[in-house]
């Protein structure tokens, strides 16, 4: 280890980070004192977790808490815990790099919106960088509980494209941090400013928060906070506000969160639980890899951030505190694996935050901005956890050709309430987006009878709609698949009926296109397009395949099935052709555009150019056996 002070350069991300932060937040800059008393109040629960197996951590000092010292004349606030302290190595790890994945995606995500960068930068948990909104400088003393044998280290930056780091004299564990506060930021230098913060942002805080004006006649140091867990408190002597700045201290969000659960349970097992539903998503929501789940305190002692068996992976935006009665308090990630009592708290807790999100769809603006923000992400829910399908229908969101726009904001019920008397299925179609869906041609002749059907767009929604398969006793169904179930009209015929009285010119288009499609069909569900495809009650869907083929699946070859509008010009005009060859383009070019209209991609993009082309200028060349 080095002895002498060196200058080191902040890595590139960090440099970027703490711009955006000082530009960002500036029109909220004292929100850097919670993020300090935050970061405090954690170093301290971390102490209090390694002094159960290690005692000797705590020494003679036992009491943890946070102490604000302010100093008018040198115009400088000081944050200090006797918590766990860092090491050289850590200062360097912790306040000059940041390891953590998806970097450049959140960085990628900045879009110089104040507000919109501001929530960015709070779930990416960099609160520390905020103390450079207000101050010039700022100073990091810091002893390791426990390294008797090390040096106390002292890291300083002024927040530009460096910092320094060398060893001191230090003789108590734990951190100060000092912030020399810029000129035209001496409020912040003022106790009575600096308490009514402690009050506003951090009563909540389970350490005592004491405050010194140094150098100030008759100073006297005081505990500002209540220094009570917020969730060990009963709900009716909690306020909204102090609801709020808890998940923000938990959560280091600088937005509101959308809604919360604080619930005691009592009884065979005896635990509480504070459960938050965000406002926004977190930039690394898409990664499954990424660190989730609760903060787990035991008996109010921290245990452990992230501790995501609490919780399916499909409710890992859920952030929260459960404090358990009954966990030993030295249990690690693996003994919460085999306890046998976890599975119930895991199932109860899924419920409460089924229920709270039931309970905030009754208010559709709140509901409807937490479905554009984490609804994809719910419907995981549908596919992975069984024992909870019912309620999780219940909350999904859909758009409709009943809407005419792109919202999904209808539920399942509001279709039931206005599906047709003699209805008894639920009709949906898969498309790659709104537009493709709801102009697809295998919805017209629904569309046609006043039937409603889901627009189903999101890369999850095939899995969703056969996991759920069935709503209130009613199938759904793909309205792009073979064997297509519409309510019966008087004038309807069979399938084999309507095939049977085209017959010839079925056969005549199945001989050109047999290495292309399966079967030729006389469509029952077309109104005004001349043809479609439909994937067979055996087959893949077509979406569903080709996201399994992007993702490298090898997957046996299908074809699919053509269905013609016997009563569309085009294919009037093809029953009337007899030139063979032109006969043979034109079928080619129909199958062509019902693919397009499907969303595939054609094999020979250039072939059918070509055949296009000649077939307006009523030429036969181009039109060959070439298959596209």
């Amino acid at each position: 280890m080095s002895d002498k002070r060196e200058t080191l350069g902040f890595q590139t991300e960090v440099r970027q980070l703490l711009q955006l932060m000082i530009h960002s937040l500036y029109s909220n800059k004292e929100i850097f004192l919670r993020e300090l008393i935050s970061n405090a109040s954690d170093a301290a629960d971390k102490l209090r977790f390694e002094a159960l197996a290690s005692p000797e951590l705590l020494a003679d000092d036992t009491e943890l808490g946070i102490s604000i010292e302010v100093d008018k004349t040198a115009r400088t606030l000081s944050v200090i815990d006797n918590g766990i302290g860092m090491s050289r190595e850590e200062l360097i790890d912790n306040l000059g790099t940041i390891a953590k994945s998806g970097t450049a995606e959140f960085l990628q995500q900045m879009t110089g919106d104040t507000q919109h960068d501001a929530n960015l930068i709070g779930q990416f948990g960099v609160g520390f960088y905020s103390a450079f909104i207000v101050a010039d400088k700022v100073s990091v003393e810091s002893r390791r509980a426990g390294n008797s044998a090390d040096a106390a280290v002292r890291w300083e930056s002024e927040g530009e494209g460096e910092f320094t780091i060398e060893n001191i004299e230090r003789e108590e564990r734990g951190t100060r941090v000092i912030l020399h506060l810029k000129e035209d930021e001496s409020e912040f230098a003022e106790s009575y400013r600096i308490e009514s913060l402690i009050r506003k942002y951090s009563d909540h805080i389970g350490f005592p928060v004491s405050l010194t004006a140094v150098g100030e006649e008759d100073a006297e140091t005081k505990v500002v906070n209540s220094a009570t867990a917020l969730w060990t408190r009963s709900r009716s002597e909690i306020s909204e506000d102090e609801y709020k700045e808890f998940y923000k201290h938990l959560s280091h969000d600088f937005a509101d969160p959308l809604t919360w659960s604080h619930n005691r349970v009592e009884g065979k097992r005896e635990y509480t639980s504070l459960l938050y539903i965000p406002s926004a998503a977190p930039f690394d929501m898409w990664n499954r890899e990424a660190p989730r789940g609760l903060k787990l305190y035991v008996q109010r002692v921290f245990i452990m951030d992230d501790a995501e068996q609490f919780l399916p992976l499909y409710l890992r935006f859920v952030k929260g505190v459960v404090d358990s009665s009954d966990l030993p308090l030295n249990v690690s990630r693996e003994l919460l694996q085999q306890n046998p009592d976890l599975t119930a708290m895991r199932g109860a807790l899924t419920r409460r935050v089924l229920d709270t999100l039931k309970k905030m769809a009754g208010q559709k603006d709140d509901y409807q901005k937490f479905w554009g923000e984490f609804g994809q992400v719910l419907k995981e829910g549908l596919v992975e956890d069984n024992a909870n399908k019912d309620k999780l229908a219940k909350l999904l969101r859909f758009a409709t050709t009943h809407n005419g726009n792109d919202t999904q904001d209808q539920s399942l019920d509001d279709y039931l309430e206005r599906a047709k008397d003699d209805q008894d299925k639920i009709y949906y179609i898969l498309g790659e987006s709104y537009a493709t869906a709801v102009a697809s041609p295998h919805i017209e002749q629904l569309r046609s009878r006043g039937i409603e059907i889901l627009l189903l767009t999101d890369r999850i929604d095939a899995w969703l709609a056969e996991s759920l398969a069935e709503y209130e006793g009613k199938a759904l169904v793909d309205v792009a698949r073979e064997a297509l179930d519409m309510p019966e009209q008087s004038d309807d015929k069979a399938q084999g009926e309507l095939n049977d009285e085209h017959k010839s010119l079925l056969e005549k288009i199945q001989d050109v296109l047999s290495e292309r499609v399966e079967a030729v069909n006389v469509s029952r569900r077309l109104v005004d397009s001349p043809a479609c495809v439909v994937a067979s009650d055996q087959d893949l869907n077509p979406q569903v395949r080709r996201m399994l083929e992007a993702s490298g699946q090898a997957l046996p070859e299908s074809k699919p099935i053509l269905e013609i509008n016997v009563h569309h010009p085009l294919v009037t005009r093809l029953s009337d052709e007899v030139d063979a060859g032109r006969f043979e383009s034109l079928s080619n070019i129909v199958l062509d555009h019902a693919l397009l209209a499907e969303g595939s991609q054609l094999e020979n993009p250039a072939e059918y150019v070509q055949r296009v082309n000649a077939f307006i200028l009523g030429s036969d060349s181009g039109a060959d056996n070439e298959q596209s």
